[in-house]
């Protein structure tokens, strides 16, 4: 059996979500698009699908985010009408914070709709994104000016279950605190490490979370209901300068200290932002906090961490230069390792999401933060 995968945005959890498919699935293959300009991949992608993607008797199943008008393809291309039809919602465009109301907008929402018509399984990230969805049809409907098809609710919710995102979660021994290691410090200054540093020679692994049920699509159970898925003084950080700003920056945390210790405790707190950077994330809220904790002189460090695409919000420019001296990294960091770093080296971790169904990049922190609360009783 081949399972056809299409992401017409092939981007952040879109990317993480089919590559992990890919992996875990046999006999798939994936076809995708540049995760640029959504707005415009929700409009133009069907087409480019339906010359790109070649025939074959082989395919017994379609797999695809809701960025897709999967009405058009499979208008486009009857052979893969035929196939068993998954769509999958990380988002919906129903409930969508746009900056500003243009009757053009409607297409978005309009567009999954029909998607799920067509669709034989929809599966949602969360019940909230499912639910929030689903009874915001109507509603979204009477935007029409008249002739309103109508119950299209009653018949998309029996396609629709719950299929939480897989994670793999790295095993982050390797970002442990060098004394909760079993190495010993002689053998760390033997190796010249030093007692400031990580053990940054630890081999990287990678643990499955349990998503056997997740990942089946090949079994996905067809009936109707959710899917049971049950600053004080700072030291150098050498092997990672390059995550600091400025030749005289220090990084927040002293590595080399118990997480216990009252020197660990006294030092700035750690504050991460791992989100994109885009209105519906909401970093106006976020960096007008941290402008006014700056104006009252209190001590923090912050990690602006995520992706930027076309169009940045004013405040990021804006904050970075009021933040300069608190700044301990501003930017993407498309390494795993560095980014799980910066995560183990936060305090806090805070999303002023507009528009949030699953939160990837929270789940990930709240691991880390797990560790640290163990390594601290």
């Amino acid at each position: 059996m081949s399972v056809l995968l299409i992401e017409a945005f092939y981007g952040g959890s879109h990317k993480q979500l089919m590559d992990l498919l890919q992996e875990e699935i046999r006999n798939c293959v994936l076809f995708t698009l540049p995760a640029k300009k959504w707005h415009w991949r929700a409009r133009t992608a069907a087409p480019y699908f339906m010359q790109n993607v070649p025939a074959s008797a082989d395919y017994r199943i379609l797999f695809a985010s809701s960025v897709l008008n999967l009405t058009e393809l499979v208008a486009l291309r009857p052979d893969l009408g035929k196939l068993k039809k998954i769509l999958y919602f990380h988002e919906n465009q129903l409930t969508y914070p746009v900056q500003k109301c243009q009757e053009r907008d409607f297409q978005y929402g309009y567009n999954q709709i029909l998607s799920c018509l067509v669709a034989d399984i929809v599966a949602f990230n969360s019940a909230y994104n499912m639910e929030s969805f689903l009874t915001s049809i109507g509603k979204f409907m009477k935007l029409m000016p008249d002739h309103r098809p109508k119950h299209l609710e009653k018949l998309i919710r029996p396609k629709c279950q719950v299929l939480y995102f897989p994670i793999k979660f790295p095993d982050v021994s390797r970002f442990m605190l060098k004394n909760t290691l079993s190495h010993t410090k002689e053998g760390l200054d033997a190796k010249g490490i030093g007692g400031t540093s990580l053990l940054m020679e630890m081999p990287f692994q990678e643990q499955k979370c349990e998503t056997a049920n997740i990942i089946n699509i090949n079994n996905l159970d067809q009936r109707p209901g959710h899917q049971k898925v049950e600053s004080g003084d700072c030291c150098p950080w050498p092997e990672r300068q390059h995550l600091c700003q400025g030749e005289g920056s220090q990084c927040a945390t002293p590595l080399g200290h118990n997480v216990g210790s009252l020197q660990y405790q006294q030092r700035p707190l750690h504050i991460v932002w791992p989100h994109r950077w885009e209105h519906d994330k909401d970093p106006e809220s976020f960096f007008k906090v941290l402008m006014k904790l700056k104006k009252m002189e209190l001590n923090f460090h912050v990690s602006v961490l995520g992706e930027a695409f076309t169009d940045v919000p004013d405040i990021f420019s804006e904050a970075k230069k009021t933040l300069e001296s608190s700044v301990l990294h501003w930017g993407y960091l498309p390494s795993k390792d560095d980014y799980f770093q910066v995560l183990y080296m936060a305090d806090v971790v805070v999303s002023t999401a507009k528009h949030e169904f699953f939160g990837v990049a929270i789940k990930k922190q709240q691991l880390f933060t797990k560790k640290k609360k163990r390594k601290q009783e």
